[in-house]
């Protein structure tokens, strides 16, 4: 791990968000010395049958910034999600902060700008973000010092990042007893999953890890943080006794058992866009249903 910066001493405060909906848990986190903070995956309110979107999720998170007197510096997506939109515009439109993303994104762009048949006015480039990230790339949240590790496998745009003693890790991994991600999505394969994942694992023992998602597996209360060393032993997937061709193996009998996301298909037009809607040609919020593009 000599190529990444880890900045163990340094200890964020972390506040998750969870949403029932999508069982996504986003997190605010904060500099306890500068008030300083960025918000990782937020969630844009979705009732798909009616058509409409809402904010309760986004602003349950500002009131939170706003009661602590947080200053929001960055708003970031750990990827392209397919289960849940995007609240990063509502986000930044009302507490600033910068939109940071995987330099990856512009391979999703091109994947499902072609699927969605965006045209050429969509434009394929990340232009959308304000920041591209790439592999070993740092920032700061004001004394806190992150980096970013590329872990694709999921999608191409995976990223963990890592702010003081703790990474968030999207989903490149879930809960010891949940596993990992699926990598059936366009761009997903499961030999490379399993190469991030232990990237990730090679992290120090006590290092926090922060789940993008929990599902509860076999009726258990929700969770969100684990350690390096509690999924290097317990992950179901990618713990002790494992290989790269026992994961694959697992992974890609499992996915076949899966049914896609409930909201995939507004939530890749969204998210590619950086939480914006798409648009009609008369400037309307619209959007498209592929028939057999999934």
């Amino acid at each position: 791990m000599s190529d990444y910066p880890v900045r163990m001493d340094q200890q964020p405060h972390i506040e998750p968000f969870f949403d029932s909906a999508s069982n996504t848990i986003s997190y605010v986190v904060s500099d306890p010395e500068t008030n300083a903070c960025a918000v990782i995956d937020s969630v844009l309110d979705f009732d798909y049958a009616a058509g409409r979107i809402y904010y309760d999720n986004a602003d349950k998170q500002i009131d939170y910034i706003k009661k602590n007197k947080l200053s929001v510096e960055w708003i970031i997506e750990s990827h392209v999600h397919a289960d849940h939109l995007s609240a990063a515009p509502y986000l930044q439109e009302a507490l600033g902060g910068k939109t940071g993303i995987a330099k990856e994104i512009i391979r999703i762009q091109d994947e499902f700008g072609k699927i969605f048949n965006e045209g050429t006015s969509f434009q394929r480039d990340g232009s959308q973000f304000d920041t591209l990230f790439t592999d070993g790339d740092t920032y700061q949240i004001g004394s806190l010092h992150g980096f970013v590790m590329s872990t694709p496998g999921h999608t191409p745009a995976c990223m963990v990042h890592v702010i003081g003693n703790a990474a968030f890790v999207g989903d490149t991994l879930f809960m010891p007893d949940g596993g990992s991600a699926r990598v059936d999505f366009p761009g997903g394969d499961a030999e490379t999953l399993y190469e991030s994942i232990q990237k990730v694992l090679s992290l120090p023992d006590d290092m926090r890890l922060f789940m993008c998602h929990d599902y509860g597996p076999n009726g258990r209360d929700i969770k969100w943080e684990t350690t390096v060393l509690e999924q290097r032993k317990n992950n179901i997937h990618v713990g002790e006794g494992s290989t790269k061709d026992s994961f694959v193996k697992l992974r890609t009998e499992r996915d076949k058992q899966l049914s896609m996301p409930r909201l995939i298909i507004p939530a890749l037009q969204v998210n590619m866009r950086a939480g914006e809607m798409p648009t009609d040609t008369d400037g309307n919020p619209m959007l498209k249903v592929p028939i057999n593009g999934l």
